[in-house]
């Protein structure tokens, strides 16, 4: 079936049965992500409250190994019926794509799976399985445009019996819509607030509803490579806030090394500028971002890149083997990566 656009996605999830059994849903906007999979999930036909039809996955426990998931999909229940794999974190994990790539060539099975990722690029193996296949659906979750923060916005107050003045949802729009998760809670903290009025005022807003606006986990990766260690810290609170796991911060932190490790050695190999491995490397950066990694360029050496990236990977293993402390794990290699950008 291909890619279910966002706006289709409501009528999608009202069908019954649903017309697949394969879903992957990915985008920057982690809380709608979540969301949706929660959707999805409630609408499969199998007891989310049964531990035994429920099966809970991070994608890094797939690895580079398909057979995994083949083997969770196929397996029977203890008291048989419907079962659910739900699998968390994804992103280009070898075994995942290929497990999907499996799954989706097979006749439809009793299991339903679904895959929450991050903001896969257009052309990543996983996004790519799911886009392909006509058993699989990929569903695209970005930041909520004006009208859907409107909606939002009036589900939530209406459940309520609240009304807000036209300046007080000004300020609201102004504060909520980076993260569908983070906007919604605090919606219902502003609802929660004012129970038992009629009408919320500005001074309301102000008092009550945190900062919930845009945010990706390229803010907090900027603000590494300029050093900007307050920026860093405002970006990393916001993506907690929005329930984003700072792993993924520290993933993505590795491929930014990564990138800039293969820039600055073309630059070193054919004596170019900057700007010229921009071009060839860079070129599907966000303009905005550009600059940033152009002057990392420029300030990093090949054999400094490459000790900050092999630390992170460092990094990254320690965090799966001892999951408990990942989060410390994460901030502390990335607050040293700030403290290195600073010093150069």
């Amino acid at each position: 079936m291909a890619e279910v656009k966002s706006h289709e996605f409501d009528a999608f999830a009202k069908r019954k049965p649903l017309p697949v059994r394969l879903f992957l849903i990915y985008g920057p906007d982690r809380g709608l992500v979540s969301e949706r999979a929660a959707t999805l999930a409630a609408a499969s036909g199998v007891n989310l409250d049964d531990a035994f039809s429920v099966v809970k996955l991070d994608a890094g426990d797939i690895g580079s190994q398909p057979g995994r998931l083949i083997d969770e999909m196929n397996a029977i229940g203890l008291f048989g019926g419907e079962r659910l794999v739900w699998i968390r974190n994804a992103g280009s994990e070898k075994g995942l794509a290929d497990g999907l790539d499996i799954l989706a060539g097979q006749p439809p099975g009793p299991s339903t799976l679904i895959i929450e990722a991050g903001d896969l690029k257009k052309g990543a193996a996983l996004r790519k399985a799911a886009e392909s296949a006509s058993q699989a659906v990929a569903i695209a979750c970005y930041a909520d445009d004006g009208r859907a923060l409107q909606a939002l916005i009036d589900q939530e107050l209406a459940a309520e019996g609240l009304r807000i003045s036209p300046a007080a949802r000004e300020r609201l729009m102004e504060t909520i819509g980076g993260d569908r998760l983070a906007s919604r809670n605090e919606v219902r903290k502003l609802a929660l607030y004012c129970r038992g009025r009629e009408l919320i005022e500005e001074g309301d807003v102000e008092e009550i509803v945190g900062d919930a606006s845009a945010i990706s986990t390229d803010d907090a990766i900027d603000a590494i490579l300029k050093g900007d260690r307050e920026g860093f810290l405002h970006a990393i609170q916001k993506i907690v806030s929005s329930k984003t796991p700072v792993f993924l911060v520290l993933q993505g932190c590795l491929r930014q090394f990564q990138l800039l490790e293969l820039m600055r050695a073309e630059m070193d190999e054919k004596r170019a500028p900057a700007a010229q491995a921009m071009a060839t490397l860079g070129r599907h950066l966000h303009f905005r971002r550009k600059p940033i990694v152009e002057n990392a360029l420029k300030t990093w050496t090949g054999p400094a890149l490459r000790r900050e990236a092999q630390r992170l990977q460092a990094a990254i293993l320690q965090s799966r083997q001892r999951p408990a402390l990942e989060d410390t794990i994460a901030m502390q290699t990335m607050l040293a990566a700030v403290l290195q950008s600073a010093r150069r």
